[in-house]
């Protein structure tokens, strides 16, 4: 089985990750469209040059390499994907080999926390256009739904949320996606340097905690449009 775990920025998807890993029958990667991504895009991410250098920027061979054998000799290829890097130019029906998962978070959460790290975020950077896409796109060629996690309700309930995850998924559930052991991983982007100090500490999925923040009034329109994608795919959560 191939997972495409596909988020949005701001979101628990690296826990997720450390939680795939832990089991012994998955191999993950990290975020395989970042370099194309950033290629094409030219946005000033930290250590952008460094990312192209290091990672495959041709989103071909990427995708031979994500539907290709799983590596390892592994049962489960648990890919961590950031939905707003599925660039317009990149052509779809690979996907259909993909069994795709979606994560979202609240959106004036998930926007206040973007509007930190950048100064011009439009709809596309939320990832949630791409997330509406893929999920529609999956929806009409199966009888149901894709699985939708909601960060808050992974972070209130862990154990019930993954266990329901891997019921829908057909997989045994495994103890080991509960607790990892900290610091960095093979299996980490190189980026991991400038974003991952949080969960390179963790052991686990921490509690969840309201942050409180208000979107700014000049992005106010932004957080509608958000919120619009957000409440059709949050309708189809996963629940315990």
């Amino acid at each position: 089985m191939r997972i495409a775990m596909w988020s949005g920025p701001r979101n628990i998807s690296t826990a997720m990750l450390r939680s795939w890993g832990s089991r012994a029958d998955t191999f993950v990667c990290d975020e395989p469209l970042y370099a194309h991504y950033l290629r094409e895009t030219n946005l000033p991410h930290p250590g952008r040059a460094e990312i192209i250098a290091a990672h495959e920027p041709d989103w071909r061979k990427v995708v031979a390499w994500l539907t290709g054998p799983i590596p390892e000799g592994r049962s489960i290829f648990y890919q961590k994907h950031m939905a707003h890097h599925l660039l317009d130019s990149i052509e779809r029906d690979w996907l259909d080999a993909l069994t795709h998962c979606f994560l979202i978070r609240e959106p004036e959460e998930m926007l206040t926390s973007l509007l930190n790290k950048y100064d011009r975020v439009g709809l596309a950077d939320t990832g949630l256009p791409q997330q509406r896409e893929l999920f529609r796109r999956v929806r009409g060629q199966q009888d149901t739904s894709p699985p939708v996690l909601d960060a808050r309700d992974v972070l209130e309930d862990p154990r019930g949320l993954l266990e329901a995850l891997c019921a829908r998924l057909g997989i045994p559930f495994d103890d080991a996606m509960l607790h990892w052991e900290p610091g960095p991983r093979a299996t980490d982007g190189i980026w991991a340097r400038h974003w991952y100090d949080a969960v390179e500490q963790s052991t686990g999925f921490g509690p969840y905690r309201q942050k409180g923040q208000r979107v700014p009034a000049t992005h106010r329109g932004l957080l509608a449009d958000c919120e619009e994608i957000y409440a059709e795919l949050h309708a189809d959560r996963l629940t315990t």
